[in-house]
């Protein structure tokens, strides 16, 4: 009779966590995103301190879809419609626009609506996964291209609605937006004038952008969460095997609604953080183009991996700037004048490289470990092989 041998602690495939590795790069991490404004500000001025924080921005959008398309398996095109319903709620709750439009609300607010951004945020994230609900519930027995043909359409059914609620009452103002959004206010301190700190002088662009990382590392943590939680392997089965997930027990339909709602609070999130920071909102900001740029970012850096989207996300909106500061004097140092405009190298360039990519990193730039590779590392690790009975 053969003998059922114990596998030792040291044999199982539960990866070790490597506590000093780990405090290391968090370390270094840290330095590096703190220092990255002065050092890109001394290099290339504010614009340049702006562009990240669009990267911030732009973070926040892709791990919000990087929940429905990679933890949870459900193609979206229209993600970029709840960044849409987050900016409105902000501008709505913080401009002066609905008191000049509506005399009952400007009688019972005659100071003008000036409603702090602690409540506007968890309202804006609050109304956006409403919507992502109200996606999601429809589209529950839908999956691959026909999911991503209606979600296409709610992105633009949103957008369309927003450029046209002027008339007969006048809530967006239709395509001229809406301006006057209130900017941030953190600890008394208004974050759209300069400041000096410790003998630092932060603009405008440098405050915004440390707010942003605040509220990417609340989406970093949140996410990190919901992925190693039992929700989040809900969402792994159903992305797998939605038939053998159900046959599980799983209730696939609140699973799902889950991670619309989830993703969509995050661009709801984001697109509070937007209006103030830009002052001004309308559906020019919104175009589909946006979410095919936010879906690029998560499958460009790697579905279902956080790390990997995070850095898509940062590429995805740098590159493109480069591009375009680069290609203008590049031609004139070259022959001259310019040949071809900037703008039509600039999306070549970022075509071309988003096909190479494709071509020769499928799973993109930095994907999660497979399970196998996972363990062999252990295995290797350890230098013993897993007994089996």
């Amino acid at each position: 009779m053969t003998s059922i041998q114990p596998i030792e602690p040291s044999t199982t495939l539960i990866p070790e966590k490597n506590t000093a590795k780990t405090l290391t790069v968090g370390i270094v991490t840290a330095i590096v995103v703190a220092s990255l404004p002065f050092v890109v500000g001394a290099a290339g001025g504010n614009y340049w301190v702006r562009v990240l924080d669009f990267a911030m921005l732009y973070v926040m959008l892709a791990l919000g879809l990087n929940v429905v398309v990679g933890f949870a398996g459900l193609l979206d095109l229209g993600y970029i419609a709840f960044y849409a319903v987050g900016a409105y709620v902000a501008a709505l709750l913080t401009s002066p626009h609905l008191t000049n439009q509506f005399e009952w609300i400007a009688h019972m607010l005659p100071n003008g609506m000036h409603t702090p951004y602690w409540i506007v945020v968890p309202i804006a994230m609050g109304v956006a996964a409403l919507a992502g609900v109200l996606l999601g519930a429809p589209t529950l027995r839908l999956r691959g291209d026909y999911l991503a043909i209606v979600t296409l359409g709610f992105g633009e059914i949103v957008r369309i609605f927003m450029n046209n609620l002027d008339r007969p009452v006048n809530i967006t103002n239709g395509p001229q937006g809406i301006t006057g959004v209130a900017p941030l206010h953190v600890a008394g301190m208004d974050l759209s004038q300069p400041h000096t700190v410790f003998g630092f002088t932060f603009t405008s662009v440098y405050c915004y952008y440390y707010v942003f990382v605040i509220c990417a590392l609340f989406v970093i943590w949140v996410c990190t969460r919901l992925q190693h939680s039992r929700i989040g392997r809900a969402w792994a089965a159903i992305r797998e095997d939605e038939i053998a997930a159900k046959a599980m027990g799983i209730n696939t339909r609140n699973v799902k609604l889950l991670a619309f709602a989830m993703g969509a609070s995050f661009g709801g999130l984001s697109g509070a953080m937007f209006g103030a920071f830009q002052g001004f909102v309308s559906p020019e900001s919104f175009t589909f183009w946006e979410s095919v740029v936010v879906l690029a970012c998560v499958v460009l850096g790697g579905m279902g991996h956080i790390p990997g989207v995070i850095l898509g996300a940062v590429l995805l909106s740098i590159f493109p700037e480069f591009l375009r500061s680069t290609m203008g004097p590049l031609q004139h140092m070259l022959f001259g004048h310019q040949i071809v405009d900037t703008e039509v190298i600039r999306q070549l360039l970022y075509g071309l490289a988003m096909v190479v990519i494709m071509l020769y990193r499928s799973e993109g730039l930095w994907p999660a470990a497979k399970h196998e590779d996972k363990i062999a590392k252990i295995a290797k690790r350890t230098s013993k092989k897993p007994v089996r009975a």
